[in-house]
């Protein structure tokens, strides 16, 4: 975030109207905690968005493309540093308003490439799998079911942090 408004943020060559903003902040799920705000759209962002947390941040991004109606998205860890109930609102939103756009994830969590069309599984910077996931989940020596089988079983990042990266 740049240290500016909330409006800046989200629209900072001034091309959309108050109402587009809204929206985009509801769909985002920022709506409600930006209208508890004394100075509501023209509320204060400090530099690098310091007096936001880091998942109201990464719900501002995402506010900044949905305003733009992107067709093409490209997140690189956007949910790392944010908790599960986050995430699962990022993934929520991804789903609703971006079914016709391109998004490419590269993701440590499953649950980020889960729902895409395609996953490329990558080891050590090298391809080790690529294809839909039901393919690879069916597939149960594939890496990717193992990965899948593991965090099912753990529920922890800890299973993912052996270099592994989703695309």
């Amino acid at each position: 975030m740049f240290e500016g408004t909330v409006r800046s943020n989200l629209d900072p060559l001034e091309e959309y109207t108050d109402e587009q903003i809204w929206e985009a902040l509801d769909m985002c799920q920022l709506g409600e905690e930006v209208r508890k705000k004394e100075d509501k759209l023209d509320s204060a962002v400090a530099e690098n968005g310091e007096n936001w947390s880091v998942g109201q941040r990464q719900l501002v991004c995402l506010g900044r493309v949905l305003l733009k109606k992107s067709k093409v998205l490209v997140l690189d860890e956007a949910t790392a540093s944010v908790d599960t109930a986050t995430d699962n609102l990022i993934q929520q939103t991804l789903r609703q308003h971006f079914s016709d756009s391109t998004v490419i994830t590269i993701a440590h969590r499953i649950t980020s490439v889960l729902d895409s069309d395609m996953v490329l599984l990558l080891a050590h910077g090298l391809i080790e799998e690529c294809d839909s996931p039901t393919k690879l989940l069916e597939n149960k020596s594939s890496s990717f079911a193992k990965l899948v089988a593991e965090y099912s079983r753990s529920n922890s990042k800890q299973a993912f942090e052996r270099g592994h990266n989703f695309i």
